[in-house]
């Protein structure tokens, strides 16, 4: 037995040194704690947002006219040409039309002659006056006699007399009706001169508002057909545009339109100048254009020294809608699902919590929250697939911008 102690012994140490190994290969394997994930975070805050579109605008000249004459003749003298600038009531081109000028010479004879009528007629009613005053005072004196001394005067004297009487007062009513016809001639002839002077004086083309000459279509010499109705295909001498105040044209898609007001406000960067202006909607055509389904939306740009032409285009930002002092989200915090939107927001204990929310406008890069947060809540916006309800993290504040005080976005 003394023998085997030593053995023993040997066994034993072994035996305590193989479970030890063991024991501290077992304690290697046990899996770690796993680490905190971090999320990048935004805080629910307030301030001002605006919605607002951006379309593409094209400059438009206020007015734009083809300039017609209204007679037929050729032209004697022309004197613009392309890019010029006009001014209202400036002569732009000189016609000549003899016959024009042979029919108001007739027509001022004309009424020379109804002058001349209706001073012959009206010395003929003088006339008449006259003669029927003596057969009138004639036939009175015996009338009176006959009355006082009966058959003094004989009956078939009386009788002449007063048919004398009535004779010349007819003759007075025909010289009246005469000058009367006389006068209603020289209306008539005065008409006409006035009639013929007018159309001589569309002999001379001019401006009717101050502008640009952008096209010239006539020369010296070009026979120019009178343009007295839109389907004549008569030739215009010219084509005035009113470019010192334009028009910027901007299409508005059909969901945008109930948005749009008169008095609206309209960012426009100009793409010639790199310059940004504000401005007011001031027209919109209140109609959809079918093809498009957009409507018109027209603001005025001031051109006073022509540094914008027509057909430029220019990037309008349209303000739809304004709230002040809302609740607001960075946008890509915000996810939208098929039932409701939603975002992943932390509780007190950084605990990730799914939180359905209420939307109001949209900005450029904030949204309001209309219900489902409060101010000062932390929202995850970003990777927000990566996160589950119930789990804790490490919250990193995000740098995306906050919200202007007393600003749109």
């Amino acid at each position: 037995m003394r023998c085997r102690s030593p053995l023993i012994v040997v066994e034993g140490a072994i035996l305590i040194a193989l479970s030890c190994l063991v024991i501290t290969g077992c304690k290697s394997r046990q899996p770690e704690s796993a680490p905190i994930a971090t999320a990048s975070v935004s805080t629910v805050t307030r301030g001002d947002l605006s919605s607002t579109l951006t379309v593409a605008g094209g400059f438009q000249p206020y007015q734009e006219v083809d300039l017609h004459a209204k007679v037929s003749g050729y032209i004697r003298r022309i004197n613009v040409d392309i890019g010029d600038r006009v001014g209202k009531g400036q002569v732009i081109a000189t016609l000549e039309v003899p016959e024009l000028n042979a029919q108001v010479a007739g027509s001022e004879a004309q009424v020379r002659h109804s002058q001349s009528e209706i001073t012959r007629a009206q010395s003929e009613v003088a006339l008449a006056q006259a003669n029927h005053s003596a057969l009138h005072a004639a036939y009175a004196r015996l009338s009176e006699a006959a009355t006082r001394r009966p058959g003094l005067v004989a009956q078939q004297e009386l009788d002449d007399s007063r048919a004398r009487d009535q004779d010349a007062e007819a003759k007075v009513n025909v010289a009246q009706a005469a000058l009367e016809a006389s006068q209603e001639q020289l209306g008539v002839s005065n008409a006409d001169r006035q009639r013929v002077t007018a159309m001589q004086a569309y002999s001379v083309v001019t401006a009717p508002f101050a502008g640009v000459i952008t096209m010239r279509y006539a020369d010296t010499g070009s026979l120019i057909q009178a343009g007295t109705a839109s389907n004549t295909q008569s030739m215009p001498v010219v084509k005035l545009a009113q470019s010192d105040l334009l028009r910027l044209r901007m299409p508005v898609p059909e969901e945008d339109v109930p948005f749009i007001k008169i008095d609206g406000d309209v960012e426009i960067k100009l793409q010639a100048t790199g310059k940004t202006i504000t401005r007011k909607i001031v027209r919109f055509t209140r109609e959809l254009t079918a093809a498009t389904r957009t409507m018109l939306a027209e603001v005025d740009v001031p051109n006073a020294d022509l540094t914008l032409s027509t057909g430029m285009t220019a990037e309008t930002t349209i303000v739809l809608q304004q709230q002040k002092n809302v609740l607001t989200v960075p946008a890509n915090a915000v996810v939208k699902s098929d039932d409701q939107p939603f975002v992943l927001a932390l509780d007190k204990s950084n605990r990730v919590e799914k939180t359905p929310v209420t939307l109001g406008i949209q900005g450029s890069d904030r949204i309001q929250i209309t219900q489902g947060l409060v101010e000062g809540q932390q929202v995850i916006v970003s990777g927000q697939s990566n996160y589950q309800p119930g789990q804790i993290v490490r919250p990193q504040l995000s740098t995306i911008a906050m919200p202007k005080q007393g600003g749109g976005q």
